[in-house]
């Protein structure tokens, strides 16, 4: 009985080990392909709690920019930044973050500094908890300068 079950490990240990060879494997096609980075510069850094808000929420589907609002969009609504403003929001309590845009006025309620589409809020972890606390940093893209 014993060498059967020695037999048996050592094919579990083979094909366990052939498995993981095509997992391991780095090729230049995948990091080609693979899509880059932008850097951000940081301008500010705001901390307080975050809100999500969605078009049944807002009794429509107008914003204060005149863009119209979309439940999966990557946009917020905060009190003073300009709108089109891009901030990172970073859920404090699981660390996810996202990039949104500022395309409306809210929130309203005292201690909240932005609220999120609900689709943000799915992504950063959320929607059931309704108010988290985050990390808010106003963001500019970092161009490259040429050479010369």
């Amino acid at each position: 009985m014993r060498k059967h079950t020695s037999k048996f490990r050592t094919a579990l240990l083979a094909l366990t080990g052939f498995a993981m060879i095509p997992s391991c494997a780095n090729t230049t096609a995948d990091t080609a392909s693979a899509p880059e980075k932008k850097t951000v510069s940081v301008k500010s850094v705001h901390h307080g709690k975050a809100s999500w808000y969605s078009i049944k929420t807002n009794y429509g589907t107008t914003t204060a920019s005149g863009q119209r609002l979309r439940n999966e969009a990557p946009t917020a609504a905060h009190k003073t930044l300009p709108m089109g403003t891009k901030v990172r929001v970073t859920n404090l309590a699981n660390e996810k973050s996202e990039i949104v845009t500022i395309t409306d006025r809210g929130p309203y309620i005292k201690g909240r500094i932005i609220d999120v589409t609900i689709g943000t809020a799915e992504k950063l972890g959320f929607v059931s908890r309704g108010v988290i606390p985050v990390k808010v940093e106003v963001i500019e893209k970092v161009e490259d300068k040429p050479e010369s």
